[in-house]
């Protein structure tokens, strides 16, 4: 059998913003210290981006690198062989929310055709040149949209990249969702939610019906879609206010997967075309309280959902079709709180907020955490930052460090 690989990861979740790496052929299990560590390297910064890797490059958003004179935030770019920092780019004021342990950036870049776009928490989007770092465009969300975030945490989105189109989430009754020429930014269309309580931390994902293209998104306010050619609103699927709503949503052809955190629940949507170029949307189940995740996110593998119950170290799995529990248990291997959550190969990769990570089988039928291993120096600040798996390896984040581990048979 041929070994699949994914060479890129130019986006939160990767390219499709699954959660899922195409890789085979890993290992299925890893030595008592962990698997092997290719290389580590400081500079990324205070804050809880996860990692997008395009060609020979790694870039990331922080506050106060190490590589940098001063306290403010950096979109910093590394060498993906080696680790080591290429460039740094101030993008603005570092980001201080009040409490300490949520202080920092949170925005994963995302790469195309030689550009770096990123949101930062303070809600201006910006683009760099990969190569050299240089400063391009930058764009107020607030100022130009009237955007307005859901909560007291800042803008956390990864811009969708679709072909010559940016689309992003100002959040707020003006402009919930935008769409703009990535190369000069003038304006193709805007797309109001009434009411909308503003930005939450989600990703825009793509999906199909009836060969239309959908873009999905959340908000404080929950789920919506928009015709990706008009920009027309299309449905709505409202919550009650709650803290904040992170994860992003999860397509399976029509379907949709909707959750949120602080016990909210998970529900899912099914979208059919309607008359007159219209999408009616189906609740097959409504939100249930026991699917809740906060910020770790969730993964669908085959017919099943896994992610941590809200921000506890117990992982739950699901169906997809019914919301239903097959199975939820508490890390047996010290993994504390929340998880973040990546798969390849049959197995979750689940990185606790301790700095845990663990491997555990993706199956339906039983809860097995094969290894574990500390993620080295971690623990002082909440390990956020979502896993990435490319080429056959495993990178993570955590504050100023960068971790690169072999995980190929």
């Amino acid at each position: 059998m041929q070994n699949s690989r994914a060479t890129d990861w130019p986006t939160f979740r990767g390219s499709d913003r699954t959660g899922i790496a195409p890789d085979t052929d890993l290992l299925e299990a890893w030595p008592e210290d962990g698997p092997r560590l290719v290389w580590r390297s400081k500079g990324a910064g205070r804050g809880y981006a996860s990692l997008a890797l395009v060609g020979n490059r790694i870039f990331t958003l922080g506050d106060g690198p190490s590589t940098a004179s001063d306290a403010d935030e950096y979109l910093s770019c590394f060498d993906r062989a080696t680790g080591k920092p290429i460039w740094h780019t101030r993008t603005g004021e570092a980001w201080n929310s009040g409490k300490d342990d949520w202080q920092g950036s949170r925005s994963t870049p995302t790469i195309a055709d030689g550009i770096v776009y990123v949101i930062t928490p303070h809600g201006t989007l910006i683009g760099c040149d990969a190569e050299t770092g240089d400063f391009g465009k930058a764009i107020d969300l607030k100022a130009a949209f009237g955007g307005d975030k859901g909560d007291n945490w800042g803008y956390s989105e990864s811009v969708l990249i679709d072909g010559d189109t940016l689309v992003c989430t100002p959040g707020g009754s003006q402009t919930t969702m935008v769409a703009l020429n990535r190369k000069n930014g003038e304006i193709i269309w805007k797309c109001t939610v009434p009411d909308d309580r503003g930005a939450g931390h989600a990703s825009i994902v793509i999906s199909k019906v009836a060969d239309r293209k959908i873009y999905v998104q959340t908000t404080a306010s929950g789920a919506f879609a928009v015709d990706a050619e008009t920009g027309r609103l299309l449905w709505t699927f409202p919550i009650e206010k709650t803290t904040a709503v992170i994860p992003t949503p999860i397509i399976k052809d029509d379907l949709v997967y909707f959750v949120a955190g602080y016990k909210r629940g998970g529900a899912l949507i099914q979208q059919t075309p309607g008359p007159g170029g219209s999408i009616t949307s189906k609740v097959i189940f409504p939100l249930k309280k026991e699917l809740a995740n906060k910020h770790g996110g969730v993964v669908l593998i085959d017919d099943h959902l896994y992610g941590c119950a809200d921000d506890q170290p117990i992982i739950i799995c699901a169906e997809l079709m019914t919301g239903d529990v097959v199975w939820k248990n508490r890390s047996t291997v010290g993994g504390q709180k929340s998880a973040a959550i990546v798969a390849a190969d049959g197995h979750l990769y689940i990185q606790y907020q301790n700095g845990i990570l663990a491997l555990v089988k993706a199956d339906p039928t039983a809860f097995e955490e094969v290894s574990y291993f500390q993620i080295p120096d971690s623990g002082d600040r909440p390990c956020w930052a979502h896993p990435v798996i490319v080429d056959g390896l495993l990178y993570l984040r955590d504050g100023d460090n960068i971790f690169c581990y072999d995980i190929q048979k």
